[in-house]
């Protein structure tokens, strides 16, 4: 929120936009509008490469990793403005998720191996978390990883991940002990893509522009080195992945970019009629509220950054935004509102996908049925 700049947030936020204007490709720009996130590999590499000649890739990671060290203010506007430029995200989990669970829960000789190849983009990463019979009930997963000496072997399946095609790594939850509580019995562990044994399948989605996966894993052996943490209390871990995961999908800024275009897309297309703009006046208020919310949450001097059962709130109201502003894009483009507009032929073809492919984001990171009975526990003590 730019009202509670400073002087010096205020000279960095204009340093960022430059950079954006000067170096961010057009092309790109329009890539992210029409696909959001889905770049190709050796594309996002280009642009991670510019990020890290600027010394700009881990921008929420400490100096002693290699990282910027921004404080979190700049961490937010840096965020806010490549939202509002439509530059790519990070790359995928790494600096988001991987790289801080390693630097929280990880051994020195862990940080060591796995985060300088993250920082480069040397090694992409995937996330296994959810299967067939365990997605919005996350700890009743129940592909095992079973202790034999100075290794473990996983046997079972994971489910809907992406990346993992493209990626080189996996941090995932297993189970390494049946327990009373299922949450308790959880284990961490990174472990490579081409270990013998671990097949990846590929599942076309429907938008017919993302591809993710199931993997089976089938005696897949795994260095005990490369367990996370302690053996059997990776619960307290995956609420802490889930919390940041949470905060991504609510890409508050993303939904602003994103408004700022439908309401350009009402405008060139004619949409100028009250029921057109009451709601995209209704969107422009729900996400003003939702980023006070966020900036009230993030900048909370108790919170120092780091958010509990509260990102759920953000989760919640942070996807339904995002699909009804994927939702409003579509009904302004229109079937055949392109013909004769001088308009990008694929524009409604694309508006499409992107409805399509958001509906997911009410489900993964804990569907939001799951996050209203965490908000009604953590949040509200109900």
């Amino acid at each position: 929120m730019e009202i509670f700049d400073t002087a010096a947030d205020r000279a960095f936020r204009l340093e960022v936009r430059a950079f954006f204007a000067e170096h961010l490709p057009d092309d790109l720009r329009r890539a992210v509008q029409n696909l959001g996130n889905l770049i190709d590999r050796p594309t996002l590499m280009k642009w991670h490469r510019v990020l890290l000649d600027k010394g700009w890739a881990g921008t929420s990671w400490p100096a002693e990793y290699g990282g910027t060290g921004w404080s979190l203010k700049q961490q937010y506007i840096y965020e806010q403005e490549l939202a509002a430029a439509w530059g790519p995200w990070a790359l995928p989990f790494a600096f988001d998720m991987v790289g801080h669970l390693l630097m929280k829960f990880g051994t020195p000789a862990q940080r060591e191996r796995y985060l300088p190849k993250m920082l480069t983009g040397e090694e992409w990463w995937c996330q296994g978390f959810s299967e067939p019979g365990a997605g919005s009930d996350l700890a009743s997963l129940s592909c095992r990883a079973e202790r034999q000496g100075d290794e473990y072997v996983i046997n079972g399946s994971k489910i809907w991940q992406t990346l993992a095609l493209e990626a080189d790594m996996m941090f995932g939850l297993f189970r390494t002990q049946r327990a009373e509580r299922k949450q308790q019995g959880i284990s961490v562990f990174v472990l490579d893509m081409k270990s013998p044994g671990l097949t990846v399948q590929p599942i076309r989605l429907f938008d017919g522009i993302e591809t993710v996966a199931q993997c089976f894993f089938d005696n897949v052996r795994v260095p005990a080195s490369q367990l996370i943490g302690t053996e059997n209390e990776g619960w307290s871990i995956a609420k802490y992945l889930l919390t940041l995961e949470r905060l991504g999908i609510a890409e508050v800024a993303r939904s602003k970019a994103a408004l700022r275009r439908a309401e350009e897309l009402a405008f060139a297309l004619g949409h100028q009629d009250v029921l057109t703009q009451s709601k995209l006046d209704d969107l422009d208020i729900e996400i003003q509220a939702l980023e006070a919310a966020e900036y009230r949450m993030l900048f909370n001097p108790e919170a120092n950054g780091e958010l509990g059962s509260e990102a759920s709130i953000l989760k919640l109201r942070g996807s339904a935004l995002r699909q009804q502003i994927a939702e409003i894009t579509v009904d302004l483009i229109g079937l055949h509102s392109n013909e004769g507009t001088g308009r990008p032929p694929t524009e409604g073809l694309d508006a499409a996908r992107q409805y399509i492919n958001l509906l997911k984001v009410s489900i993964y990171g804990g569907s939001n049925e799951i996050q209203r009975n965490i908000v009604a526990k953590g949040v509200l003590g109900l």
